[in-house]
């Protein structure tokens, strides 16, 4: 028998939790009541809930009554996590979770997003639902202040004519969309060509801007494609260059594909199908702009034939012992919280998928206690290379 709906009751897993990892904050509170009149008016199917963290959103909607909700959430963490709250308080059938495109905002009247960190993001939600939209939608886009700046009511002036800011209440704040210029065009994603690390024109080289269309790479370089909320953007962050310069200048791939894991726009998997042209490599994150951008990235380097993208919580679609390489650069946020706890996970999944002898290869921020952890959960850890804020290791499975 489903229990009540209560807010306070909703739980993280099958995310990470922790006494000061919560479920639902305050910006979630702040963006019903803000709505709760405009949710009132509206018929089933013309509400749309993007950003919703943990379903404290979708699910208070439709506990007031909400019909047919379209949702949308990029972790796969989230995603899930709202179907595990809906199946305890009975609200299963509320909601639907669609996929990034038109047909998610189409002919919603009202929105209601939680603010990505990211400009580049937002402009792509704000262009999505005033390009489909209906003519009368209202976005209510609320998040905590000190995520927030000033240049997120510029962005989503872009796609709007009027803005009203709310008050802020427990340090959050509501931005209000309304009137949404029609004549907005759809993002792609924003592609740069770097010069590839350990490559001979590395060191000379400088990042050119280019779009999708004119992407493309030679051995010496590596183009990177981004959706707005992709982590370092269409740029190769410093911990993964690290990395791809001490990473094996050649893989057989006998034993399964090489595994680019969390692979965030899919530079390592690009990379390591560029420099090995008849190896194989699965590559998997649980966002859903990743997976989008590693995609873009792997068929703008012409190795999209070779490069398998899954969104994946872990390598939960990978079977045991099944590859005898995977690259890892995890994450160590959660949210705006530093948690170790999330790594960890990924390491006890990569041993899983290594056959007896297979090497992971780590590259992580040298403060985190990770050492420890790749030797208790893979097996003997050394040293490759380290600078000033990142170290990279290799761990061989036992």
């Amino acid at each position: 028998m489903a229990s009540p709906f209560a807010l306070g009751a909703l739980r993280r897993f099958p995310d990470v939790e922790a006494p000061e990892l919560t479920a639902v904050d305050a910006a979630d509170r702040l963006l019903l009541d803000e709505s709760k009149s405009a949710r009132a008016a509206l018929a089933p199917g013309e509400l749309v809930v993007i950003g919703d963290g943990y379903g404290a959103l979708t699910l208070s909607a439709a506990a007031e009554g909400a019909h047919g909700i379209r949702v949308h959430q990029d972790p796969l963490l989230g995603e899930r996590a709202l179907a595990r709250n809906a199946n305890e308080f009975g609200l299963s059938d509320a909601f639907t979770w669609l996929p990034f495109s038109p047909d998610l905002v189409r002919g919603a009247r009202v929105v209601l997003l939680r603010l990505p960190r990211a400009l580049e993001a937002l402009d792509d939600v704000a262009a999505m639902i005033a390009a489909h939209a209906a003519p009368d939608v209202t976005v209510f886009a609320g998040g905590r202040l000190k995520h927030m700046t000033v240049a997120m009511n510029d962005v989503l002036a872009r796609s709007f004519e009027r803005l009203d800011v709310t008050h802020a209440r427990q340090k959050s704040r509501v931005l209000i969309a309304r009137h949404p210029l029609k004549d907005v065009a759809a993002r792609g994603p924003r592609c740069e060509t770097h010069a590839m690390p350990g490559g001979a024109s590395d060191a000379t080289a400088t990042a050119t801007a280019l779009t999708a269309s004119e992407a493309g790479a030679t051995p010496e370089m590596l183009t990177v494609c981004a959706f707005g909320g992709a982590f370092a953007g269409a740029s190769i962050d410093i911990g993964t260059r690290l990395l791809l310069e001490h990473l094996p200048a050649s893989l057989d791939g006998e034993t399964g594909p090489a595994i680019d894991f969390a692979c965030g726009t899919g530079v390592v998997a690009a990379w390591l199908a560029l420099r090995n042209p008849r190896l194989s490599v699965y590559a998997s994150d649980q966002s859903a702009v990743a997976v989008a951008s590693a995609r873009a990235t792997a068929d703008a380097n012409g190795v999209g034939a070779r490069v398998t993208v899954a969104r994946d919580d872990g390598l939960s679609l990978r079977g045991d012992a099944s590859a005898s390489f995977i690259a890892l650069n995890p994450p160590f946020h959660a949210g705006a919280t530093v948690h170790t706890g999330l790594a960890a996970r990924l390491f006890v999944e990569a041993a899983r998928v290594l056959t007896p002898g297979g090497e992971l290869w780590t590259v992580w921020n040298s403060h985190l206690p990770y050492r420890g952890q790749l030797e208790r959960f893979v097996g003997p850890t050394r040293q490759v290379a380290r600078n000033a804020k990142f170290t990279v290791t290799v761990s061989t499975r036992a």
